[in-house]
């Protein structure tokens, strides 16, 4: 049986498509007011925020280092400078695959594994990621070119050009000087909050000497730029900029002409030498030798050299002149004649006899004098011109320990100068109090005895040795080395005065005599053109026993003497004091005499050769701009 047709029902079907039309229609609206409403949102009550964002995207805030002021010597010689270098940089953050990026500019560049090593300290440190950190300086022009044509592979390298500190008389003021490298996270932790602002953006920190001390000065203040970049986060244009402040310029009171001198004289061997003009305080020579060339440290120096400076055997990082600890030897004996005859405990008649040693009561022992026969009947002026220790040990005897450390210490001996460097070292000017914690022992007059003529535990630096000759060429008056030209440094020390100031001069005539008599113990030193005031010494290295005897040719060559001399000239009107030190150079008169005689020379006389002393530096403080011992 057949069914029966039936049609369709077209009003329920429109039905059913009006009410998905409407749902469609709803729903397509309620899309569209949710986009409508997300861009009002994004577009205009987020805007600013939004805005904010894109501009950090596009506009970066760069430091700019501020250029390091320029160091020169008294006369302008340009001594530190700035000197353009291009280098390596890398931001981690924009290179991606950073061992392979590595890898590609190794096929592009030298790249050895110090090099890659401090950049992973500096990648470690660095105090922002997005922060460039340096992979290696010095680039040569084709290294450069091969870069920039690979430039398109290496995202997140960039080849800048940065002001280094270029020291351009190398090893000749290297440790007075000092050098600068690179900063690090320990020196910023060290800062204030304010200081590690101003060393935003900033690769190089003075690390010792002038560079060191006077970091400050040299920095300068930063400044800032705002940029805009790309995507690539190359610099597209430049659209605001704050220029740094640069550092100021140091001049300082070194002689460039003194100074070579001083290098020179000492020749290949080991010593120091430190010239100051008594008039103004100021440093004209400071010199310890062998140096090292400071420009190596400026952008990281290699392993390999920096472990040839480490295990060299004379030492070349070592400061002599500021950190090295020396007996004074015979140079000692005018500061102890000057104690005695104040404190009256001598005068310039009073005579000794002298057998060739000395004997405490009670006790066996000799303190032998250089002169193993003696010198006979002495009186203080013999006594400083043919240096005859067995004066100076009964001297010292009746001065005592005490009245020793309180004169000497009048003369800056065992205790800093005040010079304006970091790490001086105090040297030792023994007392009871001193060797009771020291070594924990009472004093002993054999103690007294050997402190007398400087040996025992007496100890001083180059340095403290011109500064004490400085203070005796200018009669008493105060003394506070100084490197930089203008500076005022103040200590707590005021002049020496004594009870006779007649002392002053006759201690300079037996001075004198020491190189214009027969006997004198410096008589190389002695010229036409002016009078030189010298005393010369020799410290002994080791002790040598009661019974033995001293012989130069049995010895090794580092256990010799040390030959030490100080000496001011011209001695009427002293315009300048030295300090000498030659490690292991036998004796002071002939080793050192020599050395102090051509710095004195290129200071006091003109290229003819003849006297021309020069005036004190204008602006300096105090410028007026009207057991054995050998000799």
């Amino acid at each position: 049986m057949r069914r029966p047709l039936t049609l369709k029902d077209h009003h329920h079907e429109q039905r059913i498509f009006s009410v998905r039309l409407m749902v469609g229609v709803i729903l397509v609206l309620l899309l569209t007011l949710v986009l409508f409403s997300r861009m009002i949102w994004l577009q205009i009550i987020e805007h600013n925020r939004y805005t904010t964002l894109s501009d950090n995207n596009r506009i970066q805030t760069q430091a700019v280092a501020p250029p390091r002021g320029l160091i020169t010597d008294r006369d302008g010689v340009i001594l530190a400078e700035n000197r353009p270098d291009f280098s390596l940089e890398v931001v981690v953050e924009q290179a991606g695959d950073l061992e392979g990026l590595l890898g590609k500019l190794r096929k592009l560049v030298t790249l050895d594994d110090d090099d890659l090593d401090q950049f992973e300290k500096r990648r470690h440190s660095a105090r922002r990621p997005w922060e460039p950190v340096p992979l290696r300086g010095r680039l040569t022009e084709e290294e450069i070119a091969r870069i920039v044509v690979n430039q398109y592979r290496l995202p997140g390298v960039r080849i800048v050009a940065d002001p280094i500190r270029h020291y351009t008389h190398g090893i000749l003021f290297s440790h007075v000087l000092g050098y600068v490298n690179r900063i690090n996270a320990q020196d910023l932790d060290d800062m204030s909050l304010d200081q590690q602002r101003n060393y935003a953006g900033t690769h190089f920190y003075g690390r010792s000497g002038v560079e060191r001390f006077y970091e400050d000065r040299l920095h300068g203040q930063v400044g800032y730029r705002q940029v805009e970049t790309n995507a690539r986060g190359r610099i597209l244009r430049v659209l605001d900029e704050q220029p740094p402040v640069p550092g100021r310029d140091l001049r300082l009171t070194l002689s460039m002409k003194v100074q070579q001198a001083a290098y020179d004289a000492l020749g290949d061997r080991r010593g120091a030498v430190v010239a100051i003009d008594p008039r103004d305080s100021s440093v004209l020579a400071f010199v310890s030798r062998p140096g090292f060339d400071p420009n190596l440290f400026v952008t990281g120096i290699s392993h390999k050299d920096y472990s040839a400076y480490r295990e060299d055997h004379d030492k070349p990082l070592f400061n002599r002149a500021l950190q090295g600890r020396y007996p004074p030897g015979s140079t000692i004996k005018p500061f102890m004649g000057i104690a005695g005859l104040d404190a009256g405990v001598t005068n310039w008649q009073r005579t000794i006899f002298d057998p060739g040693y000395y004997q405490l009561e009670d006790n066996p022992h000799r303190y032998r004098d250089w002169k193993r026969w003696g010198h006979g009947r002495v009186d203080l002026h013999k006594a400083i011109v043919q240096s005859c220790d067995t004066y100076f040990y009964d001297l010292g005897f009746h001065l005592g320990i005490d009245r020793i450390h309180q004169y000497l210490s009048e003369f800056s001996l065992g205790q800093p100068t005040g010079i304006d460097l970091n790490n001086e070292s105090t040297g030792i000017l023994p007392s009871k109090k001193w060797k009771k914690a020291a070594r924990g022992r009472p004093w002993f007059h054999g103690d007294t005895i050997n402190a007398s003529i400087g040996q025992g535990f007496v100890l001083v630096t180059p340095l403290q040795l011109a500064t004490a000759t400085a203070i005796l060429a200018s009669h008493g008056k105060q003394i506070t080395p100084t490197l930089a030209a203008g500076e005022v440094h103040h200590t707590e020390r005021h002049d020496l005065v004594l009870k006779d100031a007649d002392n002053w001069q006759k201690m300079t005539d037996a001075m004198v005599d020491v190189t214009e008599t027969l006997h004198g113990t410096a008589q190389n030193m002695r010229n036409d053109q002016y009078r030189v005031a010298a005393k010369s010494g020799t410290a002994q290295v080791f002790s040598v026993g009661q019974d033995e005897t001293y012989n130069e040719k049995e010895i090794a060559d580092r256990l010799l003497d040390h030959a030490l001399l100080i000496a001011f000239a011209p001695a009427d009107d002293p315009a300048i004091a030295v300090g000498v030190l030659v490690e292991n150079g036998r004796h002071g008169g002939s080793t050192a005499g020599p050395v102090a005689h051509q710095v004195m020379d290129a200071w006091l006389l003109n290229d003819k050769g003849e006297l021309d002393v020069p005036p004190p530096l204008a602006g300096a403080p105090g410028a007026d701009n009207n057991g054995k011992e050998t000799p």
